[in-house]
């Protein structure tokens, strides 16, 4: 007995909950490097996905964060650029890139913490003076006859 057909995934379907347009997102498919043997030669398995940074609705702190940690991936026109050529499936290809760019724009819309300077103790700072004074009168009585 045949299962029925499931109906076919929109293009749209991984890029749920993103903070993005996904009418501006694009996937292009190649060839692919890498195991497969001919299937690599026959098929376009290899996914490249391209966001503009623009069409990113987050803060822009996040976007410039965003900006700063992915420079590598941003094109001069200003795209995010994710490619994925690790398995024999397009399908699969394509998820791993929706998961960089889920897993990208999860760490730029996190707010670095905000590092406040400490003070040291009144206790710690009495007692490594007490040790320098300590290892100060050690080698001042290592002195031989001058």
């Amino acid at each position: 007995m045949p299962l029925p057909d499931a109906p076919a995934p929109r293009p749209d379907d991984d890029l749920a909950g993103l903070p993005l347009d996904p009418s501006r997102v694009r996937f292009k498919f190649s060839g692919s490097r890498g195991p497969g043997g001919q299937n690599v030669n026959k098929r376009a398995t290899k996914a490249e996905l391209r966001v503009p940074l623009d069409a990113l609705l987050m803060h822009p702190e996040a976007v410039e964060r965003l900006r700063e940690a992915s420079a590598s991936r941003i094109t001069a026109e200003g795209e995010l650029v994710i490619v994925s050529d690790e398995t024999r499936s397009q399908e699969d290809n394509k998820a791993a890139c929706v998961r960089t760019l889920r897993d990208l724009l999860k760490r730029a819309a996190a707010r670095p913490k905000v590092r406040r300077p400490t003070r040291p103790t009144r206790g710690s700072v009495e007692r490594r003076l007490e040790a320098k004074r300590r290892t100060s009168e050690r080698k001042r009585g290592r002195g031989g006859d001058e």
